[in-house]
């Protein structure tokens, strides 16, 4: 297979890709699933359903035992970022190149301006690197890294003419990127002024100044000092206080790649409490590595794995951020994919704090969540797609364009084949990083096939993305999902009603033993059943206990349908938008998928 990038054809001279139906899969959307034909033409979702008429000419894919998702999308990458003296290794083209491998059709990048840099200035920057190479839909995020009244006349425009909706501010990275309390508030507050959501990188970067003074000059100079130097009651402590100065601003807020068990449990705390809504991002580095590759003595190992905030030493993180994301603690996994070389990473030989900081993800996110989390129960394949997918197509306001398969959505979808076993190795992905922080793990479920825009990047495994092919998406501001009254759920989930039974999921860690993975997988697919509307119930938030009824819970179990229960599963939906039903039906009126 040739490395050499595929330049743009015309869409309508790809008379192959211009037609396709994805026949004999299984559709699961965040709130459901259905057995169902997908028809795609022109880039978009034109026919969901059975018995499907279509043109001549059409290409058909069988999917047959395959899982039909949603283009992944990682709302966390850095492409082509220059930070710390260094250059990322993975360009736009590179890097959505391995996106696309990996399974996500839409990426958000940052826009990072340097302290005094102008913000459009710095947009239109990364608006000319990106544009021709990315190989994916892309949005951007653009850091507000210093304060002035012409920075807030900067983010209106940003808003009003070049369709920018979230803005990240760094609490960490002092004398660089780091704002003080005041400046975060009024920055939150300028956020809510505009109807954008503000992120934060949430660390305290005056105590990780401070803790890192004491470890030089006690001599620690290695890699293990960075984790040393900004521990989780670092992260948590600037978690809470962040979700305060948010809430004092009346501001919704979005903190990016949370690392450890403190940190979620702050962040547990404030969306219990606050009315503008609170979300957060896990990284597939936390759930898929940890902080004990600090100490390894190999120093490209060990400087290999330093991002911020660090990977968590405790070896329970892990499998406690994937519950976490099934419990709906957190929302969104992304990658924060930066990727430096070992020449670069080099750079901090001999002080860790000249180390660039940053791994890989974005290509392998998807796989390890779902070895992670789905092989060993703890999650269902539609909160594996609410959390790869949807919410991040909800949050910045994609949806439904993107993070669905329904009528009139883009065509960017994923055939995912659960019984596809492979190892993840820096000698296979499609990085242009030298290193990959899952190295040696084994895999059983990753993509088969992969459409951007109605087009067949990933082909039965043969990748061949074109370079151009994506498109800049305006991200609107006044999300509804986040500005509106309902923000917690879809308002077609309200009225459900579920019978409960008692969950049997094991929150065991995943195994190798590929045998019984593929056993958990096969029974999974053999037994979910649908209901006489054709949707499945809705699943995959927080394992209820018996006695309680939560609505933004769910109560599948993966055990239940593994044991062949003859029960079956009726759902009501008491009043559902456009009158009754007997069953589940997907919102927007699309209940004839």
């Amino acid at each position: 297979m040739t490395n050499a990038p595929v330049k743009k054809v015309p869409i309508h001279l790809q008379s192959s890709q211009n037609r396709l139906l994805i026949k004999n899969g299984r559709v699961i959307n965040d709130d459901g699933m259905e057995d169902a034909d997908v028809y795609i033409e022109d880039g978009i979702i034109k026919q969901v359903g059975r018995n499907l008429i279509i043109p001549g000419g059409t290409r058909t894919i069988d999917a047959t035992g395959k899982l039909v998702m949603p283009g992944g999308i990682d709302p966390h990458t850095h492409l082509e970022l220059e930070m710390m003296g260094a250059k990322t290794a993975d360009d736009f083209y590179k890097g959505t190149k391995a996106a696309v491998a990996g399974g996500t059709t839409t990426i958000i990048d940052f826009v990072l301006p340097n302290k005094g840099q102008s913000l459009l200035e710095a947009y239109a920057n990364w608006r000319q690197k990106a544009d021709n190479k990315v190989c994916c839909d892309y949005a951007l995020h653009v850091g507000v890294t210093w304060w002035s009244p012409s920075v807030k006349k900067e983010m209106e425009q940003l808003v009003a003419e070049h369709g920018v909706n979230s803005f990240k501010m760094f609490m960490a990275y002092k004398d660089a990127w780091m704002l003080e309390d005041y400046e975060l508030m009024v920055a939150m507050e300028a956020c809510a002024e505009l109807r954008a959501l503000a992120q934060v990188h949430a660390e305290n970067g005056n105590i990780i100044a401070r803790n890192t003074e004491k470890l030089l000059e006690a001599g620690v100079t290695g890699p293990e000092g960075h984790q040393l130097s900004r521990d989780e009651e670092v992260e948590a402590e600037a978690v809470n206080r962040a979700c305060v100065i948010a809430n004092q601003a009346n501001s919704p807020l979005y903190i990016v790649h949370m690392m450890s068990k403190s940190a979620v449990k702050a962040l547990r705390i404030a969306r219990s409490r606050q009315r503008p809504p609170v979300y957060g991002e896990t990284l597939a580095a936390t759930v898929g590595t940890d902080g004990t590759h600090y100490k390894n003595a190999c120093f490209r190992h060990a400087a290999a794995h330093v991002l911020s905030p660090p990977l968590r030493p405790d070896p329970s993180t892990p499998e406690a951020i994937v519950q976490a994301l099934a419990d709906d603690d957190l929302q969104v996994i992304a990658s924060d994919n930066c990727t430096f070389n070992e020449k670069e990473k080099e750079l901090g030989k001999t002080n860790f704090t000249k180390i660039p900081n940053g791994v890989n993800g974005v290509e392998d996110r998807m796989a390890i969540l779902w070895q992670k989390a789905v092989n060993t129960g703890i999650m269902d394949p539609c909160r594996f797609v609410s959390v790869t997918s949807t919410t991040a197509a909800r949050i910045f306001n994609l949806w439904p364009q993107k993070g669905r398969i329904a009528v009139n959505s883009d065509a960017d979808v994923v055939v995912w084949d659960p019984r596809l076993e492979r190892t993840i190795s820096a000698a296979t992905h499609h990085h242009a990083v030298d290193f990959n922080i899952f190295e040696g793990q084994h895999v059983v479920g990753s993509p088969q096939y992969v459409i951007v825009n109605g087009r067949v990047c990933l082909d039965d495994g043969n990748l061949r993305v074109v370079e151009g092919l994506g498109k800049y998406l305006k991200t609107p501001p006044n999300c509804p999902y986040i500005y509106g009254e309902e923000r917690s759920r879809s308002p077609q989930m309200e009225n459900l009603e579920i019978p409960v039974t008692p969950s049997k999921i094991t929150n065991g860690t995943p195994t190798h033993d590929s045998h019984a993975e593929l056993s958990v997988v096969q029974k999974q697919l053999e037994g979910m059943s649908v209901t006489s509307s054709g949707c499945s119930t809705p699943t995959g938030r927080k394992m209820r206990e018996p006695t309680q009824r939560n609505l933004q819970n769910s109560t599948f179990s993966i055990s239940q349908e593994m044991e062949g229960l003859n029960t079956k599963t009726s759902v009501r939906v008491r009043n559902p938008p456009g009158g009754k039903s007997s069953g589940l039906c997907l919102p927007g009126g699309l209940d004839g998928m």
